[in-house]
């Protein structure tokens, strides 16, 4: 029998389709990340989460917090564990923006895609603004008006 296929673009490990719903997307940032030999295999096999992950500054540094990539299958003593702070490569000017703009904004770092650039693995992050109960439910209406206008229901 054929396996599930998970919703996500074609070229994506992960998704978080959650993120466009719950946020405003103000602007969207490449970034590098760090991960074990086991954890990329786990990634290009199509398993971690980003549900319920976010970005954090932590000592200078950016990181990307409550990540889910399973423990490989078929790995030793020497795997990964699955929950951790997983550090995102960028550079320092970035981090001391995205800072700034946490911190005195109150806006959130949300991890938005997981995808494969020229043999890398990329994620992108969103710096969002959380949207309130009557933005979600305008954003849910024009997207079922755009559905009927497309179907020629209307």
């Amino acid at each position: 029998m054929a396996e599930k296929k998970k919703k996500t673009a074609p070229g994506d490990f992960a998704a978080n389709r959650r993120a466009y719903h719950d946020y405003a997307v103000l602007e969207k940032i490449e970034c590098g990340i760090e991960l074990r030999g086991t954890e990329v295999k786990v990634v290009r096999h199509g398993e971690a989460s980003l549900s319920g992950a976010y970005g954090a500054v932590l000592g200078g540094q950016l990181y990307v917090v409550g990540m889910s990539i399973p423990v490989y299958a078929f790995g030793n003593r020497f795997n990964h564990r699955p929950e951790g702070n997983r550090r995102l490569l960028v550079h320092k000017k970035e981090i001391e923006d995205l800072r700034l703009k946490t911190e005195a904004k109150g806006l959130t770092l949300i991890p938005l895609r997981l995808y494969l650039k020229k043999g890398r693995i990329k994620l992108e992050l969103g710096v969002c603004r959380g949207k309130a109960l009557h933005d979600k439910r305008d954003a849910l209406k024009q997207k079922a008006l755009k559905r009927d206008m497309e179907r020629g229901d209307c």
